[in-house]
């Protein structure tokens, strides 16, 4: 069985940096796509970041240029790095995969984490 670990949340300022991790544990034989996605209080969920095959990497407009997302295939773990956190940052954080455990492809949910922008 596979389950999405995530960690690195917490309480910065304005300006501050924080790194997400998200570690898939189990039988993970290979990774299609992995994401961040976040979701602020009654607002929709939204994607953040991506990366596709291990190599496309993708980011919402609203992040790009201050988040930076990448993937340890030896550890089946994504990371994202986010530098000058703005306030309208804050949200649960959520990763995402999309990977073969055996012959089963299937999606999966990290249970979120909380990421607070606030002077």
């Amino acid at each position: 069985q596979v389950q999405l670990v995530e960690s690195g949340g917490g309480l910065v300022q304005p300006g501050e940096s924080l790194r997400l991790s998200c570690a898939a544990s189990g039988t993970v034989s290979s990774v299609n796509f992995m994401a961040w996605y976040r979701q602020a209080p009654g607002k929709e969920r939204e994607l953040v970041a991506s990366v596709t095959a291990g190599v496309r990497l993708d980011y919402a407009d609203s992040v790009k240029g201050r988040f930076t997302i990448s993937i340890d295939n030896t550890k089946n773990t994504v990371y994202l790095q986010m530098n000058s956190l703005k306030p309208e940052d804050t949200a649960v954080y959520y990763c995402n995969a999309e990977l073969w455990s055996g012959d089963l492809l299937s999606d999966y949910w990290g249970q979120g984490t909380q990421v607070t922008v606030s002077s």
